[in-house]
């Protein structure tokens, strides 16, 4: 801050306190992905994890997206699936496991990660498929494959705009009195992609790191297919005029709070996405959305409900919140991008919203 006059834009402070190495919230060693806030060791309660995603939830879900990436490695006659943002490796072993007894030729599983200590969990996790699974910390300048994210555009840095009297700034952070960070907010002419109605006070978020990534991925992705998952709306959903106090969510031990300048790089910071604008990052020619469709939809058309038929009682429990509209399945959606000509994809047979993007 002192460097850059006093004053760093949101999203140059959320990079630092996600991802500074050692001290930000992806580079420390706490538990981070699991479904309790707490754990027992050695009969003493001590500290769980902050959030729980869904293969940390039912190995189903990661089960049933593999059938989607088996289709799409066949379409594309590509071998090799390179994951984004891998949390415990929870998906990927289910997604190797399920393409294993699928019989479906792999090559090679790419995992991109930024955290050395999730690293060496996932390792752990996934040590019996030996050299078949190879962790990279930035891409290639070619890649072939089926690409996955889950839940890792959220965690992209954003810039905060704030529309105050009529007046747009960008919204930074700055060092009070007290030593303690503060909102500083600095005129700008950047503004949200659509024109927000009303004369209110509004807050809200423009992603251009996520959509950048996009536009890198589809430059480097010489063969396959791309598909994340994440929570988020259509551009007229997310800059709405009642959306006005913007997306901003931080978790820790399993509770949310919406003031990311406390307790920093202790919890985790991230943004809905815009998925209008990750569909427009690139006009690439040969890269292009294949689907569009709330996460509910993606799984039951890739099968999720025949996998259901064989699981028990608690198994179908937890399974029923990937799809129930007020848990995950109306929230988080799913985003396909093919690269070379269009195809079917199993996820988006029904169900497709590309048209409301």
């Amino acid at each position: 801050m002192a460097a850059q006059g006093g004053w760093i834009g949101f999203d140059a402070f959320m990079a630092l306190a996600l991802y500074t190495p050692g001290l930000g919230y992806y580079a420390n060693d706490s538990t981070k992905f699991g479904v309790l806030p707490y754990a027992r060791q050695a009969g003493v309660t001590v500290a769980g994890s902050d959030f729980c995603t869904a293969p940390e939830m039912t190995p189903l879900f990661g089960q049933t997206l593999a059938t989607q990436i088996a289709q799409a490695l066949q379409v594309t006659q590509t071998h090799e699936v390179w994951e984004f943002g891998a949390g415990s490796g929870a998906l990927a072993l289910q997604v190797l496991e399920t393409l294993a007894a699928q019989g479906q030729a792999l090559t090679r599983y790419w995992i991109v990660d930024l955290s050395g200590s999730l690293r060496a969990r996932q390792q752990h996790q996934l040590e019996k498929f030996g050299d078949t699974v190879q962790w990279v910390d930035q891409l290639p300048d070619t890649l072939q494959g089926v690409v996955i994210g889950n839940e890792v555009l959220d965690a992209m840095p954003v810039k905060l705009l704030a529309r105050v009297k009529g007046g747009w700034f960008e919204r930074g952070v700055a060092v009070g009195a007290a030593s303690e960070f503060v909102w500083q907010d600095r005129p700008t002419e950047l503004r949200p992609p659509l024109a927000i109605g009303g004369d209110h006070d509004y807050l809200t978020e423009i992603h251009s790191q996520g959509e950048s990534f996009i536009r890198t991925l589809a430059d480097k992705l010489t063969a396959g297919a791309a598909f994340f998952i994440d929570y988020g709306f259509p551009e007229h959903e997310y800059y709405h005029p009642q959306r006005h106090m913007g997306t901003v969510m931080c978790h820790r031990s399993h509770q949310s709070d919406t003031d990311p300048l406390t307790d920093v790089g202790l919890k985790d910071i991230t943004a809905h996405v815009n998925f209008t604008g990750i569909a427009l990052a690139t006009g690439a020619e040969d890269w292009g959305v294949l689907g569009y469709c709330t996460q509910a939809r993606f799984l039951i058309n890739c099968g999720l409900v025949s996998r259901l038929e064989n699981a028990t009682l608690q198994e179908r429990v937890r399974a029923q919140k990937l799809i129930m509209e007020h848990e995950m399945g109306e929230l988080f959606k799913v985003i396909g991008f093919f690269k070379g000509a269009p195809w079917q994809a199993l996820g988006f047979a029904e169900g497709d919203r590309t048209h409301t993007l």
